[in-house]
């Protein structure tokens, strides 16, 4: 088998198979096929697809390209819940101890924020002490004893997948539908769980634009995750506007802090109800999504939720005080609010300009390597829906930068104002299953 004769077979537009597929990725994990040849593939990918067969192969010949994670050993069933990325989106942060609280084992692997989007474990790093990776048998132990863990990924899981997004990202093949759902579904796969709920972003802050674009790929991954015997649903949910109002690391973990305590934002608790309601149905804890509901407000009700991420950050060794007094987290030296020109309703908020604009404050990372403040990043004080008057604050800046060039401007056009009243919208777009 050689690799040029892939490359003309699907440039040709023809199938592959699953044997050419698996050669395929052990090529590219072994460094036998070149990074020229790999790029030439993924651009026939781009260029002609791949049928729902073919991306359940390169799903599974990607996700046992390195170290499986088998979760067996942890008494019921697991659940994990992945975002395509988003701004604001703080969710996990709040929902893996929700269900948690109720029953369901949430063992989860979470990555780092890189540009517009946040990172899980960013957001957990902000509380001092707080460990991101364990061990497989320490995470195994911690999610039997407390039912909940969220870690950073081993670099032993699924290193076919980092190659090809590094070559995806420099080669103009990132927006390849087949080749994100298999990225994704790929690691998840990997990290062993039982059963995977997708948050599927859409909006001017997610990568899928569109709803119909969203659609397709959650269709898609639900698909693959049908074929290879997990129980796999997908919700998309709008990124025209941030999550909740707090974007940054440290201030989302606050605000995330607030929905355990009962007073979290309107969207952000919309999509915690939602989201909560579905993992617990796929953990069998919950027989409709009415019951799933109910348990996770009362578990925010009770405070369960809140003392399961208490407990959380203890076996992984944080500072506990800081979720008891979320006052303690530092507050960044300068503090700039951003005032409305007009009188008016907010009818948008440009989602990538907040996320970019964050990100120059300190609160992201534009390359790998970038270090983040986690005290910086902006919290919104209106949203979509909201009537506002000329100097009415729109959202405060929070950054230890002296030098914050257009920030404060870019913030400020991130507001569409117009005189015309318009509904909030809603945060739940669609439920694929």
């Amino acid at each position: 088998m050689r690799m040029v004769d892939l490359i003309e077979k699907k440039r040709d537009g023809k199938i592959l198979t699953k044997d050419e597929i698996q050669y395929f990725i052990r090529g590219v994990s072994n460094g036998s096929i070149p990074d020229y040849q790999t790029s030439a593939f993924l651009m026939t990918v781009l260029f002609q697809g791949m049928n729902e067969e073919e991306t359940s192969f390169l799903t599974d010949a990607m996700e046992h390209s390195g170290e499986t994670i088998n979760l067996s050993k942890i008494q019921g069933a697991t659940v994990d819940k992945h975002s395509t990325g988003g701004v604001g989106d703080k969710t996990s942060l709040a929902l893996g101890p929700l269900v948690a609280s109720c029953g369901a084992k949430l063992a989860k692997m979470s990555g780092r924020g890189l540009g517009h989007t946040g990172g899980t474990l960013d957001k957990l790093e902000s509380i001092p002490g707080f460990k991101i990776q364990l061990s497989i048998d320490d995470f195994i132990h911690q999610v039997n004893e407390i039912g909940l863990a969220i870690v950073g990924q081993t670099k032993e899981v699924d290193p076919a997948d980092k190659k090809l997004y590094a070559l995806r990202d420099v080669t103009g093949t990132v927006e390849s539908i087949p080749l994100i759902a298999s990225s994704i579904m790929s690691k998840k796969l990997a990290a062993g769980a039982d059963t995977i709920l997708l948050d599927v972003k859409v909006g001017a802050g997610a990568f899928m634009k569109t709803k119909k674009s969203a659609q397709e790929l959650a269709h898609l991954m639900v698909k693959i995750g049908k074929h290879l015997n997990r129980d796999t649903r997908a919700i998309l949910t709008g990124m025209e506007e941030p999550l909740g109002y707090a974007v940054g690391n440290a201030l989302e973990v606050k605000e995330a802090i607030d929905e355990l305590n009962g007073h979290g934002p309107k969207d952000f608790h919309e999509l915690i109800l939602k989201a909560g309601s579905i993992m617990l149905c796929q953990a069998k804890i919950a027989k409709t999504e009415e019951e799933g509901e109910r348990k996770i407000q009362e578990a925010i009700d009770n405070r369960k939720g809140l003392e399961k991420l208490k407990e959380m950050v203890i076996k992984q060794g944080g500072d506990v005080s800081y979720i008891e007094n979320p006052c303690k987290f530092p507050i960044s030296s300068l503090i700039i609010p951003v005032y409305a020109e007009k009188d008016g309703y907010v009818h948008h908020i440009d989602s990538l300009a907040i996320g970019l604009t964050a990100m120059r404050l300190g609160a992201g990372r534009a390359t790998m390597q970038d270090e983040i403040d986690h005290s910086s990043g902006i919290v919104l004080a209106k949203k979509v829906g909201d009537f506002v008057q000329k100097g009415d604050v729109l959202c405060t800046l929070y950054t230890n930068k002296e030098d914050i060039g257009r920030a404060k401007d870019d913030a400020s056009d991130a507001f569409l104002i117009k005189k015309e009243k318009i509904a909030a919208p809603s945060i739940l777009l669609d439920y694929i299953r």
